[in-house]
């Protein structure tokens, strides 16, 4: 019996004593100073946690209570004393909404040289529709902040986050190894300029799972120097697809590899998946890529690759892609065109598309078969293939 006591006063001493250790190392924004009303600046609050929680050799939690609290942009800086930071955000993160407060910084929340941070839940509303409106009107405008930027950094996770109107793009992943994202959603008007959802370059080891991207450009860009990329169970449209590139707008790029797209859903996009690259020469390139189980619904451009990007026409005309693109699989990929052709592979003259492969492809047009379009493009077909392969 007295054993018995020993070991309920020891399981409540050691509950005390725990719960006292994970007090000690959460820290509440409110604590420090922000207000929740959507008007007082909180970023000198943020930035204090921050260094307390980067500071602590425990791992530490960042704690952003309900409510709104007003941002101008902040860089979240390590390297850290611990690898084990958790932004826990039950509120809403808003920026300034005259655009051109933090229109010029680049990004509105960076974090850069971290290793081991998860941000959960919480809502970053960026507060973007006026910097869009001063772009579509033709003025000159400041070219708008990232919402969200991880910069060489390593085992980042990101989960239950809601990005809303962004002013440029919602979320870059850029020299980072290891970051995975799962339960994001990202909202922003078909028509907002610029505004992809995820843009990933110069990183490897991420993973994209179960996310909803509705927005006016790609719903995941993949820039140069991409590699062992998953994407999966995502819902995109509005937007402009799931594009690889652009690509090969440097001489001298990182090229692009293992990427993985698979159960996704596009409806109403522009494109569906895509890989596109500058009409100029590069040494870049994008291999072993495999599009898997993809629904589209009224896509304009279900699956292309195009290789004769050259906006306006300027710094390309007459040049053609350096960029080699080989090992690309399309497998169960059906549903509705926007438009007759479904299928279009306009590759380099220079250096063709190989081994491209489609494995049971069915896209109608109107309820009836679409076309397909080759232009130096190389492979084989196998299964359904409608419309009908043109490798």
């Amino acid at each position: 019996m007295a054993n018995h006591r020993s070991l309920i006063l020891l399981s409540f001493l050691f509950i005390f004593i725990y719960s006292a250790i994970a007090k000690a190392v959460t820290y509440s924004v409110t604590t420090l100073g922000a207000k929740p009303d959507g008007k007082t600046d909180s970023t000198k609050a943020f930035l204090s946690a921050w260094a307390k929680a980067c500071a602590s050799v425990k791992p530490p939690v960042i704690y952003v209570p309900a409510g709104r609290f007003l941002l101008r942009n902040a860089v979240f800086s390590g390297p850290c004393k611990n690898s084990r930071i958790t932004f826990r955000i039950a509120g809403t993160l808003v920026a300034p909404s005259d655009y051109r407060v933090i229109g010029n910084a680049g990004n509105w929340l960076l974090f850069q040289h971290v290793n081991g941070v998860t941000i959960s839940g919480g809502i970053l509303d960026g507060q973007g529709t006026g910097l869009w409106a001063c772009k579509n009107s033709g003025k000159s405008c400041p070219s708008g902040a990232t919402t969200l930027s991880f910069s060489n950094s390593n085992n980042i996770v990101v989960k239950g986050l809601v990005s809303l109107n962004s002013q440029m793009f919602h979320i870059v992943v850029n020299g980072c190894h290891n970051v995975k994202m799962q339960g994001v959603k990202v909202s922003a008007s078909g028509n907002s300029p610029n505004t992809d959802g995820i843009h990933v370059q110069m990183s490897s080891g991420v993973t994209i799972l179960n996310s909803k991207i509705s927005t006016g450009d790609d719903c995941v860009s993949i820039g140069p120097g991409t590699s062992n990329l998953w994407i999966e169970n995502v819902a995109c449209g509005p937007g402009h697809g799931i594009s690889i590139g652009s690509l090969g707008k440097d001489l001298k790029e990182a090229g692009v590899q293992n990427v993985t797209v698979k159960t996704v859903t596009f409806t109403n996009t522009q494109n569906g998946v895509r890989i596109k690259s500058w009409g100029r020469a590069s040494t870049g390139f994008a291999r072993n890529i495999l599009f898997q189980h993809c629904v589209m619904n009224n896509v304009q451009n279900p699956v292309v690759v195009d290789q004769k990007y050259c906006p306006d026409n300027k710094g390309c005309p007459g040049e053609v892609s350096g960029v080699k693109i080989s090992d690309v699989t399309y497998q169960d990929i059906h549903g509705t065109s926007a438009t007759e052709v479904a299928v279009k592979f306009d590759c380099s003259s220079k250096y063709p598309c190989s081994r491209i492969r489609l494995e049971n492809v069915k896209l109608t047009y109107k309820n009836e078969a679409a076309l397909a379009s080759c232009s130096n493009a190389g492979g084989t077909s196998a299964g359904t293939v409608q419309p009908t392969s043109c490798l």
